[in-house]
Formats: structure tokens, C-alpha cells, sequence
């Protein structure tokens, strides 16, 4: 059962980035400031280690390989019930986030995590 999925309009955002920034990787801390918001890097930019958890591969049309998408051990104790679809709307996020200069942010959209989802 897949827990992580991305709306066209997040998918066809990572390509562009991919073509910008190489391999990419998102992570979800949960800490302050927009840590509810998933954080886009080229991959291997955010270290992860044992606090966090990968919660799947995502897999979009005319990129190359997968985009990994993280959480804190912290945060997935509390998620861990939920299926997440990331999204991207208008408005400005984290500086960190690779998105940041395109003036849009990507959003996490959650559910129930069920037998249905995908």
C-alpha cells in the first residue's frame, strides 16, 4: 500500500526541477517555521540518517529516477495512519525549498490511510 502520491501539477513541477537541479529528494521534519510544508532538495543535499523515516519512491513520467520522499521519525509517529499526496499552490514557501523561486510552494494534502489508497 502506497502512503505517498503527487497531484499532475507536482509532478510536472519535479520535472521541471529535475531539469534544473538534477536528482531531487523531499523531506518533512514537522519542526517550526514550514516544517508542515515537504522541503524539495537535489538529492543527498538533506542528510538523513536514523531519525527518519523513508516513507516511499516517487515515481514521475520523464524523470529518470525516483524522487525519495522523507519524514522525521517524530512527525511519522504522528502521520503514520495517514496517506499524503503532495501538491503545489501559488504563494511563496521556505527559502530552502527548491520551489521557493518559481512562486509556488508544494503542500501536503493528507487522508486515512486505507486499503484503497494509491
Amino acid at each position: 500500500m502506497d502512503r505517498i502520491a503527487l497531484t499532475p501539477a507536482a509532478a510536472e513541477l519535479i520535472r521541471k526541477l529535475r531539469a534544473d537541479h538534477g536528482p531531487l529528494m523531499f523531506h518533512q521534519s514537522g519542526g517550526c517555521c514550514d516544517g508542515s510544508a515537504p522541503m524539495c532538495y537535489p538529492l543527498g543535499e538533506f542528510r538523513t540518517g536514523g531519525s527518519d523515516v523513508l516513507l516511499g519512491e516517487l515515481e514521475v513520467d520523464g524523470v529518470e529516477e525516483p524522487v525519495g520522499f522523507w519524514m522525521s521519525a517524530s512527525q511519522f509517529e504522528l502521520w503514520a495512519h495517514t496517506h499524503l499526496t503532495v501538491d503545489v499552490v501559488p504563494g511563496r514557501g521556505s527559502g530552502f525549498s527548491l520551489e521557493a523561486p518559481e512562486g509556488v510552494r508544494f503542500l501536503i494534502r493528507s487522508r486515512l490511510l486505507d486499503d484503497t489508497a494509491s
